[in-house]
């Protein structure tokens, strides 16, 4: 029996299409992943499901008794309560018997020594003893604790209101509750955000033992070849099932891209064929041969796209870099008694992807502000070359200007590649980003979250910097933009920091690693090209 359904529905919001004619299924132990483009639905799709949102067409179904887990960045918690005293309160009956054969305990100490019946007392203390193993109540604590550090609550971040947690913190208390309030439907929207990979890996454990069904909206490649049962794609307003893993979704999806190909080849021969017909009645019919020429020559343009890495090496042709572009030396930062780094010595040249791993808390993002110099060290040395441009992603989506166009925040920043190369290559390189010509003239505020991420990553690749300075880059992108990400770091012809939990990215991009101790040891340096 299924538990959700989707029959047959259309959302349209203010006259955008969102979905068409959509049909889905979630099965018992099913493990839906959910991919497609920012703003494609994915989440209208979730809020269908929740009842959130109304469908303009067809019918939406959960099957009654059905208790579903929702996780969003947007979580609400009761912010004058703690992380600790909000998963307690999950384990409302535990609490209840525990009290009771606490008084049971007692009344039969008193009992005991009245030389009273105990019969009925242990009976209903047996009774209890069966509910606990039943809901599994001996070991909640344990559970609490477990699911609170492998997340990376140290005893500071359980003890405080959760109204002085960060957003990211506060993120990872939502989902620890939900993880532990055991559903039977998931759903989860980019669930790894803002986790480490210890958390990440966590989190994919739990997967294994969990009885239920999810449907996770997610970027991170890695956790959904490891998790999912199969591929839902947005596209198009309609979804595109692929059975397995995201592995296998490539390699699906390929075939049917090539088969879409086969099918345009087929219909431009006859587009040209009926365009032979017509141009011997072209006076009789002109309006009609014009638009069947534009048409065409419309085919023509994307039936012969420049690749890739083309468009991205034009753009880069004329970014020149120095060989080394900082030295760091002897560089330590604590907070407190907390040692984050200390002894910590490495250059950054041209061509370096150095990628920054650790666990939460070991100084990764720490160390991208002092490289900037948005944080100050307390030992050590920063040594920039002359001239050397470096950029911030996180600055920059930050720092965007909520009235600007998008045209504008790409375009006009100083030494941007935008003003170098050809207004041709530039609107290739934004086309690949998924901006359209009427995307360019929106403003910021008008994007969503991940639109504006990409706006401050197109302002990143086109800064005309040496080195590029990323934290958790992918958290907000879409895979299609992820992917032009990494196509355009492998090109970049500067150098790029990069801290990100995503293996997939990191094992795609990265040249050089730095690897943090969880106590405060020095960062060991690997060079990924001679491992």
């Amino acid at each position: 029996m299924s538990l959700i359904r989707l029959n047959d529905v259309s959302v349209k919001f203010e006259n955008t299409q969102i979905l068409r004619e959509a049909f889905f299924r979630l099965e018992p132990k099913d493990r839906v992943g959910l991919i497609g483009r920012n703003g494609s639905g994915k989440t209208t799709l979730l809020k269908l499901v929740l009842d959130q949102v109304q469908p303009d067409q067809g019918t939406v179904t959960v099957e009654a008794g059905v208790k579903i887990g929702y996780f969003s960045q947007f979580s609400e918690l009761n912010g004058e309560q703690t992380i600790t005293e909000v998963l307690d309160a999950l384990f409302v009956e535990v609490h209840a018997i525990e009290d009771e054969l606490a008084s049971i305990d007692a009344t039969i100490a008193v009992e005991a020594a009245a030389g009273g019946s105990l019969d009925a007392l242990i009976e209903r203390q047996s009774e209890l003893f069966g509910e606990m193993d039943r809901l599994d109540g001996w070991d909640y604590t344990r559970k609490i604790d477990q699911a609170l550090t492998t997340l990376g609550f140290d005893e500071a971040h359980r003890t405080c209101p959760i109204d002085a947690l960060s957003g990211g913190w506060r993120n990872r208390a939502a989902l620890a509750k939900i993880l532990l309030e055991d559903p039977d439907v998931l759903l989860l929207d980019e669930p790894t955000n803002f986790l480490d990979v210890a958390g990440v890996e966590w989190l994919e454990s739990w997967f294994r033992d969990f009885k239920g069904a999810a449907i996770i909206v997610s970027h991170d490649r890695a956790f959904l070849d490891v998790v999912v049962t199969r591929i839902i794609e947005l596209e198009n307003f309609h979804l595109h099932e692929y059975p397995g893993n995201f592995a296998e979704y490539i390699i699906q999806k390929q075939f049917r891209l090539k088969t879409l190909e086969a099918q345009f080849v087929h219909e431009n021969e006859l587009l040209a064929f009926e365009a032979e017909g017509i141009s011997d009645r072209r006076e009789a019919a002109k309006a009609s041969s014009k638009k069947l020429d534009k048409q065409l020559s419309g085919i023509k343009k994307s039936r012969a796209p420049r690749p890739v890495d083309q468009i991205i090496t034009e753009i880069y042709g004329g970014l020149h870099v120095k060989d080394v572009l900082c030295r760091v030396d002897g560089l330590e930062k604590a907070y407190g008694e907390k040692l984050l780094f200390s002894g910590l010595g490495f250059e950054i040249r041209r061509g370096n992807r150095i990628v920054v791993l650790g666990a939460n808390g070991s100084g990764k993002s720490t160390l991208l502000r002092v490289l900037t110099g948005d944080e100050k060290q307390d030992h050590g040395h920063v040594d920039w070359a002359s001239g050397a441009k470096v950029v911030s992603y996180n600055r920059m989506l930050d720092e965007l200007d909520l009235d600007d166009t998008v045209t504008h925040a790409v375009n006009a920043l100083p030494d941007s590649l935008a003003l170098t190369a050809t207004r041709k290559s530039v609107g290739r390189f934004l086309a690949m980003f998924q901006f359209s010509e009427a995307d360019l003239k929106k403003r910021i505020r008008e994007l969503s979250g991940g639109q504006r991420a990409r706006v401050a990553m197109a302002q990143c690749l086109l800064s005309g910097a040496s080195v590029l300075l990323l934290d958790e880059p992918t958290n907000h992108l879409d895979l299609a933009s992820t992917q032009v990400m990494e196509r355009a770091l492998v090109h970049f012809p500067g150098a790029v920091v990069v801290v990100s939990h995503d293996r997939f990215f990191t094992d795609k991009i990265a040249n050089r690693m730095l690897v943090f101790g969880a106590t405060g040891a020095s960062a060991g340096e690997i060079d990924v090209t001679a491992a």
